[in-house]
Parts: structure tokens; C-alpha cells; sequence
């Protein structure tokens, strides 16, 4: 139980902080080549915080908040399950039980992170008295979506999800494992925060640059129709519209903002689910070095 909670504070404290990179990196996957708003990362940081104010970059955070403890219990429940049928805590093992977590989990994560992403999107350029407001709130959004697509719309994005979530997870489980032995990470070791801070934000790093191609998409997919007309029939057709007008180099936009806000997300995760769990169990016991369950999402989205 107190997993779970650990968990559930520690995905808190990661949205809070990657939360405005996410904004960050959706503006630059989904703006148009032809007339582009940003010419990077930084520029996109700057011009949301003069034009929409620093609020601007939270736009969409009342999604991964609403759908945090839903998808912690998901990848808690699942992962720890998964890890008791397999036996031996391995490498491996860590990866086909995230790989088991992620897939499950995209069941919740898919509708929230379409409705962030068109909070996001939503008064994109637009001065913030100018703005006009299509959406009150992730929920409204969710709603109004659901009244013009039915489900099928509420789940927009669901397979390019189920091709990010299985091996992103895995990834990350796999590559924490990995870094955590061979840092020779112990309970009473006086440098075992900064490890667990540094095997976390590098484990987040590896699992989104493995998987940014898919997610690229994603965002895509789920931007598309923002404006009222829909501009790609499926997955094949985003691809083959999307390489064809910018080139393969299209899927790694925004990958930058991405990287810069894996790292401390995960270390603020990983911080934050290990100083719960040593004030939970007493001191004495001191802190997991391992937590079976850390969380890669901001509710996604990942860190």
C-alpha cells in the first residue's frame, strides 16, 4: 500500500516538473512546416510565457493529474504481479513485467493524454486576451469530444499508444535495473540518493529516445482535428505525410525539450517515492534502493 502511495506523490511531483516541456515538445511536433510558429525549444519556451503567460506552459496539466492514481495503481498492480509470476528479479524480467504495465495501462492513459494534448494546442499563438477558450477543462475537452466522435474518438491515438507504452516501459524498467546493479546501489550507502536520482533520469532518457518516433505520431493523431477538418485517415497516412513534407528528421521533433525534462523528472520521481517510503517504514529500515514501481509518467506522460 504504501508503494502505491509513494508512487502516486512521487507522479505528482513529476508532472509539476516536466509538465511545461511536455507543453513544449506537443507545440513542436504538431506546428506546421509551412508556417512555423517556434524555431526550437527554447524559442517555444519563450514565446508560450510572452504570449500566453507562464500559465501557458501548464495548459492540460488537470489531465495527468486526473488520471495519476489510476495509472499508478495500473502499472503498480500490474508490474508487481507480473514480477511474483516471473520469479527471479532479472534485467530481462523488469522488462517484460513494464512491458506488461505499459500495455494495460494505455487503456487510461490514451483518452488522458488526448485531452492534454488539445488543452495544449488550444489558443496556440493567440495573445492571452485574446484568446478564446474551446475547452474549460480536461474533463470539458474529453466531453466535448466524445459528443462529436463517440468512443472511437475518446480513444484516438490508442494503437500508436500501445506501440510507445510496451516498449518504453520495458525500456525503462530494463535499463533502471541495469544501472542500479552495476552502480552497486545499497540501503546504507551515503551516495545512494544521487545514484538512484541519476540511474532514474537516465533510465527515463533511454526509454523516450527509443520510443519518440511512435509518440511523435501520437501527437499528431490526436492534434489532428483541432481546427475542425481532420488532415491524416490513419497511422500509415501521418507517416507518409509527415516524412514526406520534413523529411525522417520529423521524428525527432522536439525531442530536445524531451531529454531535458526525462532527467530531472525521473530524479524528482525517484527522490520523492524514496523519502516517502524511508518516512513510512521508520528510519531504521532505511529506504528502498530498488522501489519495485517507479513511474516514468508525468501520466506520461513520461518523463
Amino acid at each position: 500500500m504504501m508503494d502505491f502511495v509513494a508512487g502516486c506523490i512521487g507522479g505528482v511531483v513529476g508532472v509539476l516538473v516536466g509538465h511545461p516541456f511536455d507543453t513544449v515538445k506537443v507545440r513542436l511536433q504538431v506546428q506546421s512546416v509551412d508556417k512555423p510558429l517556434y524555431r526550437g525549444t527554447f524559442h517555444c519556451f519563450q514565446s508560450i510565457i510572452r504570449q500566453e503567460s507562464v500559465f501557458g506552459l501548464y495548459k492540460g496539466i488537470g489531465s495527468p493529474m486526473m488520471g495519476l492514481t489510476f495509472i499508478n495503481a495500473i502499472v503498480f498492480g500490474v508490474q508487481g504481479n507480473a514480477m511474483r509470476m516471473l520469479g527471479e528479479d532479472t534485467p530481462t524480467h523488469q522488462f517484460l513485467a513494464g512491458a506488461a504495465a505499459g500495455i494495460l495501462q494505455s487503456v487510461i492513459c490514451c483518452p488522458m493524454e488526448l485531452a492534454k494534448t488539445r488543452m495544449q494546442m488550444q489558443g496556440t499563438g493567440q495573445k492571452k486576451s485574446s484568446s478564446k477558450k474551446l475547452y474549460k477543462n480536461s474533463l470539458d475537452c474529453l466531453w466535448h469530444i466524445y459528443r462529436r466522435e463517440g468512443l472511437r474518438g475518446i480513444n484516438r491515438g490508442m494503437v500508436t499508444t500501445l506501440v510507445r507504452e510496451a516498449p518504453g516501459f520495458g525500456v525503462y524498467f530494463w535499463s533502471y535495473a541495469v544501472l542500479t546493479q552495476s552502480l552497486g546501489c545499497e540501503p546504507n550507502d551515503s551516495y545512494m540518493i544521487p545514484k538512484l536520482l541519476f540511474s532514474g533520469g537516465m533510465a527515463g532518457i533511454a526509454s523516450w529516445i527509443v520510443t519518440y518516433p511512435a509518440d511523435v505520431i501520437k501527437s499528431r493523431l490526436q492534434a489532428d482535428g483541432v481546427g475542425g477538418v481532420n488532415q491524416y485517415s490513419g497511422i500509415a497516412d501521418c507517416v507518409r505525410q509527415s516524412v514526406r513534407k520534413e523529411g525522417y528528421m520529423v521524428f525527432t521533433r522536439g525531442l530536445t525539450s524531451t531529454v531535458i525534462r526525462a532527467f530531472p523528472v525521473n530524479a524528482a520521481t525517484f527522490a520523492t517515492v524514496t523519502l516517502v517510503l524511508t518516512y513510512a517504514r521508520g528510519e531504521e529500515e532505511g529506504p528502498e534502493c530498488e522501489p519495485r514501481h517507479p513511474d516514468r509518467h508525468e501520466y506520461d506522460s513520461r518523463l
